[in-house]
């Protein structure tokens, strides 16, 4: 049997109310499923990704000295030398931050002394000596790490414009400071325009936080500051818990002059650290699925709606010779217009949200592989909610047509 198009437009434009509320349900939802979708790949990959840090060796000890008397380089010295002493040790260092963390330094080194913005290079930055590298879990790639004489203290108001002998950054790093040649040797910028060589490059590794776009990492031969840092120490495999009980005593009772803060497995920090990508994960996902429900029961109830008010208009087609799948197939062309209005006003809003999100939040541009899985999957979704509604006006009798209201 012919399908004309035209008598279903005719009904739609005379129950338009509920047609454009579940159009804009549609457009809402596919909206929301489209970014959600997106944003909460980009949270789980986030999540999944190697830190490239043997976070499962490492613990940190958070350090401060508070009387007069303490006396920073003796003690830090002191402390180094107990825990390396250590069996089951691998390495430790003194450093200003922690690696995933959440809280750290970062700070623009630049191509040129004249530090424009054009040659600008973020990264992490991190304080440490000689076993830096190899507490962390790093290896060298090119060059070479520091060495026990280039270690400088820790920077203080008198001695700001101290040169710095060396740096060592990360693959990453190397890439975005000299993208088409090789950064080992080159000359870059600190902060205060002051001259600096890149000494060696490491294995790549995440910062002290997440960051929205590649950020790398930048070693500096030096100390910590005086006031609140860490010691980093790296346990062989297995040794790390009895390690944290161990030092934790003995430090804390070893100099009176100074406090140990807390002490924490580098495992800890990064759970605590992707905790908050892995709620906005979930938070998307139920409400993704709800947005959804609610389209999907807009569609459904609309659906039962029209065949509960037409059941005798159903009937005299029945009675004209009207197939059972001619009065499904009706439905479902209805339906799947008022699913096509809606998901073209959908894709409008999906891209406007996104362009939004890209440009406020510094997110990646919505990938449009997810927009068109967007619209597949909610037009199959609809077409299923209207599928049982259909069924039931197909099984309505010729005979509904002779009966008066």
């Amino acid at each position: 049997m012919y399908l004309n198009i035209r008598p279903i437009f005719s009904a739609l434009l005379r129950n338009r109310t509920g047609a454009v509320l579940v159009a804009l349900q549609i457009a809402l939802a596919l909206a929301v499923l489209v970014n959600a979708t997106y944003i909460a790949k980009q949270r789980i990959e986030s999540i999944n990704r190697p830190t490239g840090i043997d976070e499962t060796n490492l613990f940190a000890i958070d350090v401060a000295g508070f009387t007069p008397r303490y006396d920073y380089e003796s003690s830090v010295a002191e402390d180094l030398a107990y825990l390396r002493g250590l069996d089951g040790i691998v390495a430790a260092t003194a450093t200003c931050c922690v690696p995933v963390s959440g809280s750290g330094n970062s700070a623009p080194f630049f191509r040129k002394p004249d530090r424009a913005n054009s040659s600008e290079v973020n990264g992490f930055l991190y304080d440490m000596d000689e076993q830096g590298l190899e507490t962390m879990g790093a290896h060298i790639v090119a060059g070479r790490g520091f060495r026990k004489d280039e270690i400088m203290p820790p920077m203080t108001p008198e001695n700001m414009e101290r040169p710095i002998p060396g740096i060592v950054v990360t693959q990453l790093t190397a890439r975005q400071f000299f993208p088409d040649s090789n950064a080992l040797g080159k000359t870059v910028y600190d902060p205060f325009g002051r001259p600096t060589t890149i000494i060696g490059i490491a294995s790549d590794m995440m910062g002290t936080w997440i960051t929205r776009e590649p950020r790398g990492i930048i070693w500096i031969p030096a100390r910590p500051l005086i006031f609140g840092f860490h010691y980093l120490v790296r346990a062989k495999p297995g040794q790390r818990d009895a390690l944290m009980r161990i030092t934790a005593e003995h430090l804390a009772q070893s100099n009176v002059n100074r406090v140990i803060k807390s002490v924490h497995s580098v495992e800890s920090y990064a759970k605590s650290l992707f905790l908050t990508e892995r709620v906005t994960a979930i938070f998307l996902v139920i409400v993704t699925a709800l947005v959804l429900a609610v389209a999907v029961l807009g569609i459904f109830g609309l659906a039962i709606f029209n065949v509960s008010t037409r059941t005798k208009q159903i009937g005299t087609r029945r009675a004209v010779g009207a197939r059972k799948r001619d009065i499904i197939q009706y439905f479902l062309v209805e339906n799947g217009l008022i699913t096509t209005v809606g998901i073209v006003v959908g894709c409008a809003l999906a891209l406007g949200v996104g362009y939004w999100l890209s440009l406020h939040y510094q997110l990646p541009r919505l990938d449009l592989y997810y927009l068109v899985g967007g619209i597949v999957g909610l037009w199959a979704l609809g077409q299923l909610a209207a599928w049982q509604p259909a069924r039931r006006a197909a099984t309505v009798p010729p005979s509904v047509a002779t009966r008066t209201a």
